[in-house]
């Protein structure tokens, strides 16, 4: 098998075809497969394609080994095309979270030891959830359906990622023309009691922040420079770099009556890139540290190293078609191929980086090589299995030279 046949086993067989004939493409499939369809896009993203032609004279080159995969045909640029602009993206979505619930029913300790974001505050045993946003920037004079500005177009991937495993929770692609706030409480509606949610200040709706305090929800966020407010107590004296711990009431005409209740206002000089600045959070739990609210906020970075190797290692920066659901397509393609990747990440024990680990597949994706075997290759220069120059020309553990 091939390292794509490989990779693309992680897939069960029979879903595919079974979500497709939900969103009805099977009557739309005819020559080119829904299976096909996804195949294409997981390897466009696996190699960083440069656009529809990529893909398909590249498949077309190797049309042998595709068909061995599941009876996959290389689809023609016009086929291609017209599945990314006709068939339901939701189909890609709802394959995303099937894959992923798949993967967390063969091997449940993915779900909980796939991976620790190495700043999570270890003392914290409950479930912490990190949200926030990145735009991903489109060409406005092809987008029209994405212009949220006069000469800007861009999609926003709302994001609600598990810091215990560093793997979403809760995806919502969209345009970039709503505010934060407004998907606030979609994001948070699978949050439980006792859980901690982290977001910075552009998801701030009090109305959203008061249903969480009722619900028993943990909430951390930082203040706005406008919010009002009256000092009624102290919580904590100052020390180190707490500057203050006071309890607050907010005294706006309207943040006033949609939350009534008291809240905790801290203080603090941070550090940011080296240098210290003073930011201001504020939460709803009374009985943490003010230091371990200062460090839960600053594990809020987890999420943006997630947006960062989603964007810049997988295909997210040039898109191969220009309608809303061909770049929905593309989105949740790339987020399947992060997960797949990620599991075999866990599966390997990998302990490099997702960039390094990305590289080492591209680089011999039409091989019939053991991936496993070719992950353990990729070591540093002190470990014991040495590179000749190319994985196929490496001695493996167990394994003839290939």
């Amino acid at each position: 098998m091939t390292v794509l046949s490989q990779i693309f086993k992680l897939i069960p067989r029979n879903l595919i075809p079974k979500l497709a004939n939900e969103f009805g493409i099977d009557r739309q499939s005819r020559v080119f497969s829904p299976t096909s369809h996804v195949l294409a896009l997981v390897f466009g993203q696996l190699t960083h394609a440069l656009g529809l032609n990529d893909i398909c004279d590249t498949l077309r080159n190797h049309c042998g080994l595709v068909s061995k995969i599941r009876d996959c045909v290389p689809p023609s640029r016009n086929g291609l095309s017209h599945a990314n602009r006709n068939r339901d993206a939701g189909m890609a979505e709802k394959l995303f979270w099937e894959v992923l619930a798949h993967l967390n029913e063969i091997s449940p300790n993915f779900r909980i030891q796939g991976r620790r974001y190495c700043a999570l505050p270890r003392r914290f045993k409950r479930m912490i959830h990190v949200v926030d946003s990145t735009t991903i920037q489109l060409i406005a004079n092809c987008l029209d359906w994405a212009k949220h500005r006069r000469r800007k177009a861009a999609a926003k991937m709302h994001l609600r990622l598990d810091l215990r495993s560093f793997l979403p929770n809760f995806i919502l692609v969209k345009t970039a023309g709503t505010h934060d706030s407004a998907e606030a409480p979609a994001l948070c509606e699978g949050i439980n009691e006792g859980e901690i949610v982290i977001f910075d200040k552009a998801y701030v709706d009090f109305k959203h922040l008061w249903r969480l305090f009722q619900r028993g929800v943990f909430w951390i966020t930082r203040a706005k420079d406008n919010m009002k407010y009256d000092v009624v107590g102290q919580h904590s004296a100052p020390k180190l770099n707490i500057l203050r711990d006071v309890v607050i009431k907010l005294t706006g005409q309207r943040t006033s009556v949609w939350y009534p209740e008291t809240l905790r206002l801290i203080e603090a000089i941070v550090e940011i890139d080296g240098k210290p600045k003073r930011m201001t959070f504020i939460t709803d739990n009374f009985t943490w540290a003010a230091s371990s609210i200062c460090d839960l906020y600053k594990a809020r970075w987890a999420i943006e190293v997630f947006f960062k190797e989603i964007k810049q290692t997988l295909q997210l920066s040039d898109f191969i078609g220009y309608n809303e659901n061909a770049v929905r397509w593309q989105i949740w393609t790339a987020l399947l191929t992060y997960i797949l990747l990620r599991f075999i990440a866990w599966q390997n024990e990998w302990k490099h980086t997702f960039t390094r680990l990305f590289t080492a597949l591209r680089g011999v994706i039409w091989r019939c090589l053991d991936m496993g075997s070719v992950l353990r290759c990729c070591g540093t220069a002190s470990d014991s299995v040495r590179m000749r120059g190319a994985p196929e020309q490496a001695y493996l553990p167990g394994f003839a030279q290939l």
